[in-house]
C-alpha cells in the first residue's frame, strides 16, 4: 500500500492569506476556503448511492456557507469519483491529501474502497469520515470477534453503525420478526458483504436458527443458475446476501423464478431504489440500514426540505442523512479549531481537527451525532425495510443492544 507522508505546509493559514482559492470570492479577502475533499461512486452501478452521498455533502457546505457558521471561513466541496474500485479511492485519497486546504475528507461508500484510503490520510494527517462504511476491521481491527479491540487510524470516523451491529440486527430480526427458522447464506466476497453475512450468521444460530447452506458469488455476476439450484434444493425460509443491490436483484429475482419462493434480505448496501427496478420480483424482500428512516425524525425536516428546495437530480438515497452529519462533523471541528485559536486556522489545522473530531457532539439529521474511542458513531440504530408495492417500507427500528434484551 502506497504511503504518503505529506503534511499541511508550514506558515499559518489565517483568515487573510490561505493562498489564491483562500480568498473570499466576494472580493474583500477576509475569509480562508477550507475544502472538504469527497470520494464515491459517482459513475457506475453503484452511483445511486454516490450521487446521493455527493448531493448531500454539497448541501452541508452550502447551508454552512449560507449561515456563515464558521465566521472568516467559506468551505469548497472536492468530490472525486471512485468508480467503487480501492485503487481510485486510493489515487483520490492522494490526490485530496496533497492540497493543504483539505482539512477533511468525506467518504467512501464501500468498505473496501475505505481500507484503501485509511493509511494515506492517516500519513497526511487529514480527517477521513465515512457515512457508510460497516465493517467492524476498519476501526476495531481483525481481532474484535476476539473481544480484542484496537483502534486502528487516529484519523478515521464513521455516522454508520457496524456490520457487527447490523448483521446481528438482521439474524435477530429474522429469527424473532420473521420467526424463520432455516436460513440459506450468500456473500459477494467483498469486505463488506463477507462481514456482513458473518455476522448474520453469528446471531441467527445462536437464536437457535439453523443455516442450510452457503455459497460465494462474484459481485459482476448476474447468472445465478447454479446457485439457485443449490439454494432450491437446502429449501430455506429465508436466503441472506452479503453484498450490494446490483447483483442482490438479478439474484432475488432468479431465486424466485427458479422455484425458492422466500424473501431475500441483506443489508444497507441492498436499501436502494435501483434494487426494485432491477427485480421484478422483489416484494416481500428485506433489508436493513442504519439509523431510522430519515422522513419519521423531526430532526430531518429541514434536511429534507432542504434538499428538496436545492433541486438536485438525484435522491438522497440510504446514506443522505448521515453524510450530511459526516460533512457536518468537520465543520463543527474546524469551527471549534478555529475559536480555539482566535478566529484563525493554525498552522496545525489538520492535526486539530482530528483531535477536535473526537469531541465533536451535536444532534445532527440522524440524531445525536458523537463518536467512540474507536472513531465509531455512537447511534447503534437500525432499520429492517420490506419491498411493498415497489417501495422500500420501514417495518422495525431499534438500537440493537435494546433489540437484543427483548
Amino acid at each position: 500500500m502506497l504511503i504518503l507522508t505529506t503534511t499541511v505546509a508550514a506558515g499559518a493559514l489565517t483568515l487573510s492569506a490561505c493562498g489564491s482559492r483562500g480568498e473570499d470570492k466576494s472580493g474583500d479577502g477576509s475569509k480562508a476556503t477550507v475544502v472538504i475533499g469527497l470520494d464515491a461512486p459517482l459513475t457506475g452501478e453503484l452511483s445511486a448511492l454516490g450521487q446521493g452521498i455527493k448531493n448531500s455533502a454539497d448541501l452541508a457546505v452550502k447551508n454552512a456557507n449560507k449561515q456563515n457558521e464558521v465566521e472568516g471561513v467559506t468551505f469548497e466541496l472536492r468530490p472525486l469519483d471512485d468508480k467503487a474500485l480501492p485503487n481510485a479511492g486510493q489515487q483520490n485519497a492522494t490526490k485530496l491529501a496533497g492540497d493543504k486546504e483539505v482539512l477533511g475528507i468525506v467518504g467512501p461508500l464501500n468498505s473496501g474502497v475505505a481500507q484503501s484510503m485509511q493509511q494515506v490520510a492517516q500519513s497526511n494527517g487529514v480527517t477521513l469520515i465515512s457515512p457508510a462504511n460497516t465493517t467492524p476491521d476498519l476501526t476495531q481491527g481483525k481481532n474484535w470477534k476476539k473481544n480484542d479491540r484496537k483502534r486502528q487510524f487516529s484519523t478515521y470516523f464513521r455516522t454508520a453503525t457496524t456490520d457487527e451491529v447490523q448483521g446481528a440486527f438482521d439474524g435477530q430480526y429474522a429469527y424473532e420478526k420473521m420467526k424463520v427458522r432455516t436460513a440459506y447464506v450468500i456473500d459477494d466476497q467483498k469486505t463488506y458483504g463477507v462481514g456482513l453475512a458473518s455476522s448474520f450468521k453469528d446471531q441467527f444460530t445462536k437464536l437457535g436458527g439453523k443455516i442450510v447452506g452457503t455459497e460465494h458469488v462474484s459481485p459482476d455476476d448476474r447468472d445465478f443458475k447454479a446457485v439457485v439450484a443449490k439454494a432450491k434444493g437446502a429449501k430455506p425460509d429465508l436466503v441472506f446476501y452479503g453484498g450490494e443491490y446490483p447483483a442482490s436483484g438479478p439474484l432475488s429475482q432468479q431465486l424466485k423464478d427458479g422455484g425458492v419462493d422466500v424473501p431475500l434480505m441483506g443489508g444497507d448496501g441492498m436499501y436502494s431504489g435501483d434494487y426494485i427496478e432491477l427485480n421484478k420480483k422483489a416484494q416481500g424482500d428485506y433489508a436493513s440500514s442504519v439509523g431510522k428512516p430519515v422522513e419519521q425524525l423531526d430532526s430531518a425536516k429541514k434536511f429534507i426540505a432542504d434538499y428538496k428546495d436545492a433541486g438536485y437530480k438525484d435522491a438522497y438515497e440510504a446514506y443522505g442523512g448521515s453524510t450530511y452529519d459526516a460533512t457536518w462533523s468537520i465543520i463543527q471541528a474546524v469551527k471549534q479549531v478555529v475559536q480555539d485559536n482566535n478566529g484563525k486556522l493554525p498552522d496545525d489545522a489538520r492535526k486539530k481537527v482530528v483531535d477536535a473530531m473526537n469531541k465533536v457532539s451535536f444532534e445532527g439529521v440522524t440524531g445525536k451525532v458523537s463518536f467512540d474511542k474507536y472513531g465509531d458513531t455512537t447511534n447503534t440504530m437500525i432499520t429492517a425495510y420490506q419491498v411493498d408495492n415497489k417501495k422500500w417500507a420501514a417495518r422495525f427500528s431499534a438500537e440493537f443492544k435494546k433489540f437484543d434484551k427483548s
